[in-house]
């Protein structure tokens, strides 16, 4: 019988990031805060709202209206949109890793994929968030009128934030991929259900703090079901050579095994 695939050395891992990092910084410095990015920028949020307001759905602005008043509320959510996301991302993938390697290559690719397509949207389809739209259009960068845990603004954070990213929301995609990686892990029926109110809460936080429209977090979903699908064809025509190339080493073993046996004989 074979033996199922093997875990992945930590260093590849790590490896891999460092590639994700390093094109993620490319599409920034390529399609970065420059004035033509920004009027591609702005265009295609005129584009977004169009289409929202075509189907009815942009309430975006109303929504964050309801919780502006109270301000400590505000910063919880600036300071979780800045930090839950990357954190849960690594922690499942920690977790994937040391307790469930059967599955973690799935879930790894499924990032990965997921990962690669919104930086493809991200390069074709620059986006203005909400929150920095003209002020007719209603909406409040919370992060900058009432504070958080970060700011855009900051040496750190600038360096590592493309605020022309919104299209796909990665935040949506990343959360609710750490539902359904775990979803599996727990046993308990509610347990499963209880996972899915992560991507909601991140749902939610995106839209009060004006970081992304209903959009965003639609093709955010989008790209996770992509990807989904593209790692599914990769990990298991991946597992398939794995799988021949055990054959033939075995089979290898084997015929030297029998050609070197008679010599032993006397």
């Amino acid at each position: 019988m074979l033996a199922g695939p093997a875990r992945s050395r930590w260093w590849v891992e790590i490896v891999i990031v460092a590639i994700f990092y390093g094109l993620y910084t490319l599409v920034r410095d390529i399609n970065g805060e420059q004035p033509v990015s920004f009027d591609r920028a702005l265009t295609n949020a005129h584009r977004v709202i169009s289409l929202e307001r075509h189907l009815g759905i942009f309430h975006e602005a109303s929504v964050q209206g309801l919780f502006l008043h109270d301000w400590d509320l505000m910063r919880f959510w600036d300071g979780f949109y800045g930090t839950v996301h990357f954190l849960a991302v690594i922690g499942v993938l920690v977790y994937l890793f040391l307790r469930r390697p059967a599955t973690y290559r799935l879930w790894r690719n499924t990032l990965a994929a997921t990962t690669g397509l919104a930086l493809i949207g991200f390069f074709f389809f620059p986006l203005l968030p909400p929150r920095l739209l003209p002020a007719s259009y209603g909406f409040d960068d919370t992060l900058r009128t009432i504070g958080g845990l970060w700011d855009f603004s900051s040496g750190a954070v600038d360096k590592v934030s493309n605020q022309f990213a919104a299209m796909p929301s990665l935040h949506t995609g990343w959360s609710l991929w750490c539902a359904c990686a775990l979803v599996p892990c727990v046993r308990p029926v509610w347990a499963k259900w209880a996972l899915f109110v992560y991507p909601a809460a991140t749902v939610f936080c995106i839209i009060i703090t004006a970081n992304h429209y209903f959009a965003d977090a639609v093709g955010g979903l989008v790209a996770l079901g992509a990807g989904f699908g593209l790692a599914v064809l990769v990990t298991r025509r991946a597992d398939r050579w794995r799988q021949t190339r055990a054959r033939r080493l075995l089979a290898g073993g084997a015929q030297l095994a029998r050609a070197g046996g008679p010599q032993h004989v006397r």
